[in-house]
């Protein structure tokens, strides 16, 4: 942060934020954080950051339609993903940046990438080999934040039975793109209400048949407990790369 930065208010950045094109914005202390594995720990690239903004794209409704229909099946991983993901989110988050910058503040926009290769698909940790620490008690290059966790801590919904993440506004169907600043923020609060009701389609439509409708997964996430389906990731990882076709 520059010695001359101008103050900015939470309240300006969300609303810039959805005059860029984002539907959803939430803001969350970097202290929030606190507990996280060192691989998944956003502090480790900005230690000096203080406030993390989440932005949330819609996913339109009509972009699944052809997935129902079974006729077309492009329009979601193209329009609904990719796109998403690669080009209209990090628009949005480099004119936010730009918007920071000129005010005095340093930021990192981060682009939404799971890592690919990086990451053991059954464990869901980092493949040991691919990289090592730039120093001692570092983690691994790259460090791997989870969107919805950020999410989660910037109060902007809740983990489904799925895990898959549900907001009041539109369901599961967003996506989310972050960025990490050193401009001190008023965050959001967590989000305590309730959308998902454990109805269990999604374990009866799972085609990996990866969601258990019985065991649970807990963990503690900015201080609150939080639960979701233990889930077979094998079993989904297969799934998702071949259409369920093994099973």
């Amino acid at each position: 942060m520059s010695s001359l930065a101008q103050n900015v208010t939470a309240a300006e950045v969300k609303a810039l934020a959805k005059r860029l094109g984002a539907d959803l914005v939430g803001i969350s202390p970097m202290s929030r954080w606190e507990g996280a594995p060192k691989q998944n720990d956003p502090r480790y690239i900005f230690p000096g950051a203080k406030s993390m903004i989440v932005l949330g794209f819609r996913i339109p409704r009509g972009l699944l339609r052809g997935i129902e229909e079974g006729t077309r099946f492009l329009d979601y991983p193209g329009m609904g993903y990719a796109s998403l993901n690669q080009v209209y989110g990090p628009m949005v988050l480099w004119k936010l940046n730009a918007f920071l910058e000129e005010r005095g503040y340093e930021s990192i926009p981060y682009l939404n990438s799971n890592g690919g290769d990086c990451i053991n698909p059954v464990t869901g940790m980092f493949r040991q080999g691919l990289s090592r620490p730039v120093a001692e008690g570092k983690p691994f290059p790259d460090i791997l934040v989870h969107f919805r966790i950020a999410a989660y801590l910037a109060g902007l919904g809740e983990f489904g039975w799925s895990k898959v993440f549900l907001t009041p506004e539109f369901g599961p169907r967003q996506r989310f793109a972050l960025m990490f600043t050193d401009a001190e923020l008023e965050p959001d609060p967590i989000y305590t209400g309730k959308i998902c009701d454990r109805c269990m389609e999604c374990v009866k439509h799972c085609p990996g048949k990866a969601i258990s409708a019985t065991e649970t997964v807990k963990t503690v996430i900015g201080g609150v407990e939080v639960e979701w389906a233990k889930r077979d990731e094998l079993a989904c990882s297969e799934s998702f790369r071949e259409g369920g076709l093994k099973r």
